[in-house]
């Protein structure tokens, strides 16, 4: 899906994101082309095959928000051939009794204790400028901000895996390869206005990791755009913002 993303409008907006959080980052927008979004998905992958190890049957406990870094993270896992686990603690609380499964292979996180208590870990700094983590990274975790990229733009697997091979890892089950992309599909979007003419513009505000990776790949896999907000913007300010961004859609 992403090869054809990049192979059919290399240059069009696939991800916006803006940052209305209270935090360092507040004010940030960022916005990823299917040519970009896959360069840094590829550094990923290669960081995750060549210095980690990370292939079929791995476990990547993705540790993040909903983020347009979680999205290549995602990816860069799925390149190799990875479950991609996303935490209880990164799912809304009514989401229902989800069980972290014990001892993966590597943990992906923007939160410093997370990463100290892990075998293997990448400690990820939202900022989107970010050259290094700007803290103290604990030995043997990997400053994802200081050394993504000195990673290769190209990256080609190993090894494959199975359409039976789990996924994605949330709300205590397993989503498979084979199954992925159509449980993805099942990701309904109210329109904001008149239907779209065109692929979709889908805005969402999720705090599920876990809803935005299956939002992503239902939207992308429909040639469709998201637009995330994070955070809780001012509602004179979203309005115009949405319009501006074109958005068709919400999730």
């Amino acid at each position: 899906m992403l090869r054809h993303l990049v192979a059919s409008d290399p240059g069009r907006p696939r991800v916006t994101v803006y940052d209305d959080t209270d935090s360092p980052t507040r004010g940030e927008r960022i916005e990823l082309s299917a040519r970009v979004l896959a360069n840094w998905v590829a550094k990923a992958a290669n960081l995750l095959q060549d210095d980690l190890d990370v292939g079929p049957g791995s476990v990547v406990l993705l540790d993040l928000p909903p983020h347009w870094r979680t999205l290549y993270w995602a990816f860069a896992a799925w390149s190799v051939g990875a479950c991609v686990e996303v935490p209880q603690n990164r799912a809304p609380a009514d989401a229902g009794g989800v069980t972290q499964a014990a001892g993966p292979d590597v943990v992906v996180t923007d939160a410093v204790d997370v990463a100290a208590g892990a075998e293997e870990a990448v400690l990820v700094t939202l900022a989107a400028l970010a050259r290094s983590a700007g803290v103290d990274v604990p030995a043997g975790v990997v400053d994802e901000a200081g050394e993504l990229a000195t990673h290769g733009d190209v990256f080609d697997a190993w090894d494959e895996p199975d359409r039976a091979d789990p996924a994605l890892r949330a709300y205590g089950a397993d989503t498979a390869y084979g199954e992925l992309l159509a449980v993805a599909a099942t990701t309904s979007t109210t329109p904001t206005t008149a239907p779209p003419v065109g692929p979709a513009r889908v805005h969402t505000a999720t705090d599920d990791t876990a809803a935005f990776l299956r939002l992503a790949l239902s939207t992308w896999a429909a040639d469709g755009s998201l637009v995330l907000t994070r955070g809780e913007p001012d509602p004179t300010v979203l309005a115009p913002r949405l319009l501006a961004e074109g958005v068709t859609g919400s999730a």
